[in-house]
């Protein structure tokens, strides 16, 4: 009988007898999510980049969140500051554990081997990391600078006293050393990017972080690039990190985006606590949606937003407000003036107000501190005031990409069903009718238009809804005004000509448009007082 297995018929599965590699957490907020899980145990990875990007402040973290009694830690010098000069600094973060490295078998020891690498050669350097490894079975090894004991091997190459040979063959000996201890390794070192094709130390390493640390103007923008992690799969890119009491926080670019929620839109309406515009959206604002409010300065915008949270508010619906234009005081001040109270909900932790001003800030740090919140109350509307403030809010080279940035955003908040209104300021130059400067009309699901338009000596204020993505809306134009109860929508406008331009005309009583009879919603009927052609008779 042949056992010859047919072309399209599957092998037999041996994903079962695969090694599976235990995965340690990184002990860094955000930092799991990019490597893919978290850092592959006894790996032998790099922290690169140049001075002062947080290589160190990243090591001591990942270290003291993993180093443990049954899983002890050592911490290499290599010419560099004292470890007693280091700790200095180190202990002020919020992740130093003091009690890590009391008592007579301390959880992290420190070892400096300056005096033997200035003396000694790299055999030597080698034999004494191994018999401090083994002395304590360390299990998270970690050697600072690394590249201090690599500068020294290459001097003494290119003097003639040891070659390259050697030092790829001592790098090769510590990786197998310390894999084959079971450590977890950690190499720092201050690399550039031209050192990645020769170095030895790079094509031995399973893992390679790289930091990057840029002055833009007068901001400081931190970034991280995960370039090399085997065995799994690492999230592409350049992905924010800030570095605070707290130690590294990261911002992966992914953040929001990969939980699947299952959440589909507009299965029901929300109110935007505006009677008349509801009619006019046919019923409100699809559940989830995002919906742009563009319009010029003092036309509303921000109140209309404090409408639409307070009528959540009522409907038993959290909310949150982003702010970047004024601070959380203000913004209640204001409300107060409309009759809206935003002083209880906040205490009863059903609204959150969230600051966002620096001037550093990134997208995705934005996205965390939002997505953070939603969960923490649930809410399910969201204000974002705006996004003008928004992009003045980022460092310089966080605008270049604002409209991707932007993007992510919406759809990782949307997934979470939260229904979004995002205020953006328009400069009406009477000529045209812009949406945003920003060409991001098409990220929104639905599009209100407010603008000022010069009728019979007065400056006068309409809203017209531009888009609605999902179900039909008003095609009217509705003068508004705003009252000490908020936005209050009236009539129709009517009998104008170029309404959009902002500067409109009547129309003449011979083109019918100024007929009572016409109905809102309804679009216009030719003009019954003018002569129409009738069709020739066939001959």
């Amino acid at each position: 009988m042949s056992t010859r297995r047919k072309k399209n018929e599957p092998g037999p599965d041996r994903r079962q007898d695969r090694v599976k590699i235990r995965q340690l957490p990184a002990g860094v907020p955000g930092l799991d999510e990019i490597l893919g899980g978290g850092l592959p145990e006894y790996s032998f990875n790099i922290i690169a980049g140049a001075p002062g990007c947080g290589k160190t402040t990243l090591a001591h973290q990942i270290m003291f969140a993993n180093a443990s009694a049954t899983t002890p830690a050592i911490y290499f010098t290599v010419l560099g500051e004292p470890a007693i000069k280091m700790l200095r600094y180190q202990q002020q973060f919020d992740f130093f554990d003091q009690s890590k490295m009391d008592g007579s078998k301390p959880a992290i020891r420190f070892v400096n081997l300056s005096q033997i690498v200035l003396e000694k050669d790299l055999g030597a350097v080698l034999d004494e990391i191994i018999e401090q490894v083994e002395a304590i079975h360390a299990r998270i090894v970690v050697v600072d600078s690394f590249r201090t004991v690599v500068r020294k091997a290459q001097s003494e190459a290119a003097a003639g006293k040891t070659s390259e040979m050697e030092l790829q063959g001592f790098v090769q000996r510590l990786a197998l050393h310390l894999t084959s201890w079971q450590a977890t390794t950690f190499l720092i070192g201050e690399y550039v990017e031209g050192e990645l094709r020769d170095n030895p130390v790079f094509t031995v390493a399973d893992g390679l972080l790289w930091l990057y640390q840029s002055v833009e103007r007068n901001s400081i923008v931190r970034k991280m690039q995960v370039m090399k992690m085997r065995g799994q799969e690492s999230v592409p890119g350049m992905h924010t990190f800030r570095i605070s009491g707290a130690g590294v926080q990261t911002f992966p670019r992914t953040f929001g985006l990969s939980e699947e929620t299952g959440h589909v839109k507009g299965k029901r309406r929300l109110s935007t606590g505006i009677a008349r515009l509801d009619e006019m959206l046919h019923g409100g604002i699809p559940e989830g949606e995002s919906l742009l409010l563009a319009g010029p300065s003092g036309s509303g915008k921000s109140t209309l937003g404090m409408q639409f949270i307070d009528e959540g508010l009522r409907q038993g619906e959290p909310g949150i407000v982003a702010i970047f234009e004024e601070l959380p005081i203000e913004h209640v001040q204001r409300a107060r003036m409309f009759g809206i109270n935003f002083d209880k909900p906040q205490k009863d932790g059903k609204l959150k107000l969230i600051y966002l001003r620096p001037l550093d800030l990134s997208v995705d740090e934005t996205v965390h501190e939002i997505v953070k919140s939603v969960k923490q109350i649930g809410a399910r509307r969201l204000v974002i005031d705006s996004l003008v403030g928004f992009e003045m809010a980022l460092a310089p080279g966080f605008r270049e990409d604002f409209r991707e940035s932007l993007y992510r955003m919406i759809a990782a908040l949307t997934r979470l069903g939260v229904t979004i209104i995002s205020t953006v300021e328009i400069e009406e130059d009477f000529t045209s009718m812009d949406l945003s400067k920003f060409t991001v009309s098409f990220l929104a699901d639905d599009i209100l238009r407010m603008r000022y338009v010069s009728i019979n000596g007065q400056l006068r204020k309409m809203l017209m809804v531009v888009k609605m993505r999902r179900s039909p809306h008003s095609i009217d134009m509705h003068e508004y005004q705003i009252t000490r109860k908020g936005l209050v929508i009236g009539e129709p406008l009517r009998g104008y000509r170029g309404l959009t331009s902002g500067i409109p005309e009547p129309w003449s009583v011979e083109s019918g448009q100024n007929d009572p009879t016409l109905r809102q919603d309804r679009p216009t009927q030719p003009a019954t007082g003018l002569p129409r052609k009738r069709p020739r008779k066939k001959r």
